[in-house]
């Protein structure tokens, strides 16, 4: 099983400019770390939309894969919905996985249920991979609400299979779950390696009790993951890899904790 490290840029990096001296900067970094990162880990980063084929055409041909950082839920390829970006229009554009869930999303557009429902389904049908995002508020962990929020979270996945059975064969290989911490995200507060290995079990433990064909589901960690605890989140088992925000904007520190995956999954 290979781990998997991806890099959200956000709202970064504000030009075209600043995005090529990232990607070269990464790809100079991959290009002499190959041999160390692609045989157990998969490297993947998100850029804005704006700038996201462009980014698709230089990581063409590369190990590194391209991601879109949202999708429509209203439509999956065309409408009237001024803004949006549809599913069939970012992999027109070069991506072949999006993030959908994220904590920022769910505060600041009041993503529900029913919105990720339809931005999953839509991304599936038009062969995109998904980024699950799911994590509990600062509240919600004071309060030891963690396992409940998530399971409220997951269940957008078993309602899927429930409207799409067809989906389920697939799936494993199509969906990864992303653990965040909102009150980890960008904070420097960081859940204990125990804290957040026991979470990933229970993650695995139900979307397994969703279909037999999830009992593989790969969970990532994100939240202020960075090249100081990298190593102790990727030497814990049910840790599969990282969801890596303000890290990943510098190819040195990326191309670090994508190192500490290949260290110990080898």
């Amino acid at each position: 099983m290979q781990a998997w490290v991806i890099g959200n840029w956000k709202q970064n990096p504000a030009t075209s400019h600043d995005v090529n001296a990232l990607l070269d900067d990464l790809l100079t970094a991959v290009d002499t770390e190959e041999q160390v990162v692609k045989n157990s880990c998969r490297l993947m980063v998100a850029p804005s939309c704006i700038h996201l084929a462009a980014v698709s055409v230089r990581l063409k041909d590369t190990s590194v894969l391209c991601a879109a950082q949202d999708i429509s839920a209203h439509s999956a390829n065309t409408g009237a919905y001024t803004g949006d970006c549809s599913a069939q229009q970012v992999v027109d554009a070069g991506a072949t996985w999006t993030i959908l869930g994220h904590s920022e999303r769910r505060q600041y557009h009041q993503e529900s249920h029913e919105c990720l429902l339809q931005k999953l389904t839509h991304a599936l049908t038009q062969n995109l991979g998904v980024v699950f995002c799911i994590g509990e508020t600062q509240a919600q962990y004071d309060d030891k609400q963690t396992l409940p929020v998530i399971d409220t979270q997951l269940s957008v996945i078993k309602d899927l299979l429930a409207q799409q059975p067809e989906l389920t064969a697939s799936l494993s290989e199509r969906l990864i779950i992303a653990y965040e911490p909102v009150w980890a995200i960008g904070t420097g507060k960081v859940p204990t390696v125990a804290e957040v290995s026991a979470t990933h079990q229970h993650i695995k433990q139900t979307v397994a009790g969703f279909a037999d064909s999830l009992d593989t589901m790969t969970v990532l960690y994100g939240g202020s993951v960075n090249v100081d605890n990298a190593d102790s989140f990727a030497a814990d088992p049910m840790i599969d890899g990282a969801l890596v925000g303000g890290a990943s904007l510098k190819a040195e520190s990326f191309l670090a904790i994508a190192e500490a995956f290949s260290r110990a999954m080898a």
